[in-house]
């Protein structure tokens, strides 16, 4: 790998930490690119070439993490979506679906034992969304975190 090539992971990364910290602020694409020193369409396409994602796929998916979280806590799905950032119930609805496998309404209600028994560090890890996996897009209910919880 070429000096000029870690630098720019380095500057994609910063990019990527903004996400991860500030998932609930109104991000864009031309502010994360700012962040990372990068033209807004440079940005969107050395991201998905180095992380397999377009940002804004990236940014959802932390936001649905973050929602999973609130939601497993006892939070409205309402409550959920305006925390972590979304405007749309709707949008965010339908998002969230498509990642986890079922309604935001569904995944509160049911029961998350193996979550709560296990520490927050790995938990984190094991329930983290994973787009692509198993049911989420034959709709059969299934779940895309890497672990099939308590009660499912």
């Amino acid at each position: 790998m070429t000096p000029q090539e870690l630098e720019e992971i380095v500057l994609l990364r910063r990019a990527r930490d903004l996400m991860d910290r500030e998932y609930a602020a109104p991000l864009d694409v031309p502010t994360m690119a700012r962040k990372a020193l990068m033209s807004p369409a440079h940005f969107s396409r050395r991201f998905r070439a180095t992380y397999g994602e377009t940002p804004y796929c990236y940014l959802m998916t932390r936001r649905i993490e973050r929602a999973m979280a609130l939601l497993r806590g006892g939070a409205s799905v309402t409550d959920a979506c305006m925390a972590v950032g979304c405007t749309s119930l709707g949008s965010f609805s339908s998002r969230f679906t498509e990642v986890v496998g079922e309604t935001p309404s569904a995944y509160r209600s049911r029961e998350h034992a193996a979550v709560k028994a296990m520490p927050a560090c790995v938990a984190q890890v094991l329930t983290r969304p994973a787009r692509g996996a198993t049911g989420v897009s034959s709709g059969a209910g299934g779940t895309s975190s890497r672990i099939r919880e308590a009660g499912r």
